[in-house]
């Protein structure tokens, strides 16, 4: 059996859509809701990747995080705060911003 990967593609946004809904309306560091969007985004993505090979020989430059407690802590400091979060990059820039 082969999929489309239109259909592929379709099953990986939803899953990035319930995901996004789950992290919203989170409920604890372990929400089981999110834990189980999490997962799905991991496993549609994981199908779009196989079918885009198969039909195109093209792979996304995107990759799947195993669940390595060790090394997820690893890089987090003691407060529980990401050490080198790359959501901060922007913060430490020079301080231009855009149109000024």
């Amino acid at each position: 059996m082969s999929i489309d990967p239109h259909v592929a593609l379709q099953s990986l946004v939803a899953a990035l859509e319930e995901h996004l809904m789950a992290a919203s309306q989170r409920r604890g560091d372990k929400d089981p809701v999110v834990e189980a969007a999490y997962l799905a985004v991991a496993d549609a993505f994981e199908v779009y990747e196989e079918v885009l090979y198969d039909a195109y020989g093209e792979v996304t430059p995107l990759e799947i995080y195993e669940d390595d407690d060790e090394d997820f802590d690893a890089d987090m400091d003691a407060t529980g705060e990401f050490v080198n979060d790359p959501r901060d990059a922007g913060e430490r820039s020079s301080g231009a911003q855009p149109g000024g």
